[in-house]
């Protein structure tokens, strides 16, 4: 990103955070249903729940917190794809190309703008889980490999919300970008460990990009070591990066003609 696009990107993020400072209540949804999630999975739930032996073991709160945090992400992420629909269909998006600013920078101003929105919404997770009984010995390292995985993932699932957003006809369909999103941490290690889970399924969760995500976050938090879970998660975030970034490119250039 040259200077030029750091600069046009800079104005745009200012405009687009504006906008959430006017509609703070973007962020607090998007914090709401993973919070109710937490409360009713810890409260109700909970006790009825095993998770073996492992991460957060006897503390429930703690082993479901890095599930409700990516789907936290997931459900933030629909208002990036929602508002970059609105941009198209409104017509600002094509005024902005028609002036002399980088044109890289209109689409960087969503994404960023989704990184600072999800950051405020997980921070307020977190602090509901702590009031909640959530703990971690975690150093400042761990905290930091949890915050670099969270942000990763973030922009893996904005960069595909760049690509709904601009490919949308509707703005129902704009938002129900995420809607799929929020149904993978069910079918994963998110809420249960996967050893109890049919053949199929149990498959699935273990192959799928979740998974590993989750148990690393949850290793990091119980001061484990993460091991080959860490590098595979890794490993999806960057893969699917390149993929979903790649394919927002593809979408735009055909959006701009």
């Amino acid at each position: 990103m040259n200077a030029l696009t750091r600069s046009d990107t800079a104005v745009l993020l200012k405009r687009s955070l504006r906008h959430i400072a006017r509609s703070p209540d973007t962020i607090v949804t998007s914090a709401i249903t993973p919070i109710v999630m937490l409360l009713l999975f810890v409260y109700v739930f909970g006790s009825a729940i095993d998770t073996g032996s492992g991460p957060g073991e006897g503390n429930y709160v703690n082993y479901l917190l890095p599930g409700i945090l990516l789907i936290t992400v997931a459900s933030g992420v629909a208002y990036t794809s929602y508002r970059l629909f609105l941009d198209v269909s409104g017509g600002i998006f094509e005024r902005f190309l028609s002036m002399p600013i980088a044109r890289p920078a209109v689409l960087w101003g969503h994404v960023l703008t989704s990184l600072v929105a999800n950051v405020v919404s997980l921070v307020l997770v977190v602090l509901v889980a702590l009031l909640m009984g959530f703990r971690s010995g975690a150093g400042v390292l761990a905290w930091l490999g949890v915050a670099g995985l969270l942000v990763l993932f973030t922009l893996v699932l904005t960069w595909g919300a760049v690509s709904a957003g601009l490919a949308a006809t509707s703005a129902d369909g704009a938002g129900a970008f995420a809607y799929p999103l929020l149904f993978l941490p069910f079918l994963s290690s998110a809420f249960v460990p996967t050893d109890g889970m049919p053949g199929p399924v149990r498959w699935f969760a273990e192959h799928q990009p979740v998974t590993p995500i989750v148990d690393t976050v949850r290793g990091l938090y119980a001061e484990q070591p993460v091991g080959q879970q860490g590098w595979i998660a890794l490993a999806w975030c960057l893969g699917l990066l390149v993929v979903t970034y790649g394919l927002a490119m593809a979408t735009y250039r055909r959006r701009i003609g």
